[in-house]
């Protein structure tokens, strides 16, 4: 049951990110993206990241800390994409809407970060899968 719950989670984060993507390549304006970012989307993404590493902590503790190099793998890109979603986050706060171009510098930046993620999970997801 852990590692169902563990895999539907890795399926919740890429959704989210796939998401996020979505919702930023198709918004128009700076202000309603900041808006609908810091009510509904970053809350939802720490919310599903969150419930992924907790389930692989959950599912560490079963295993008696017996540290694979699997792991070792999943507890760097956790680290990797807490870091990156950070990051985007902290640029996306401090982007100032009187400018009128900020949005559109800002949108390869975070795309590319979304990106970034969205392959890390994907890869480390079809690792485990697969394995």
């Amino acid at each position: 049951m852990g590692l169902s719950l563990h895999s539907w989670s890795a399926i919740a984060v890429l959704v989210m990110i796939f998401l996020n993507l979505f919702l930023l390549i198709s918004s128009k304006e700076l202000k309603k993206y900041k808006r609908i970012h810091a009510l509904y989307v970053m809350p939802m993404i720490i919310t599903v990241l969150g419930s992924l590493l907790f389930t692989g902590v959950v599912m560490m503790a079963a295993k008696h800390l017996h540290f694979t190099i699997e792991n070792i793998v999943m507890i760097i890109v956790a680290i990797v994409l807490i870091v990156l979603e950070a990051k985007r986050a902290k640029g996306l706060k401090y982007l100032s809407t009187k400018k009128e171009h900020a949005f559109a510098v800002y949108k390869p930046f975070a795309r590319t970060i979304l990106q970034i993620e969205f392959v890390l999970v994907f890869v480390i997801s079809l690792w485990m899968w697969l394995i």
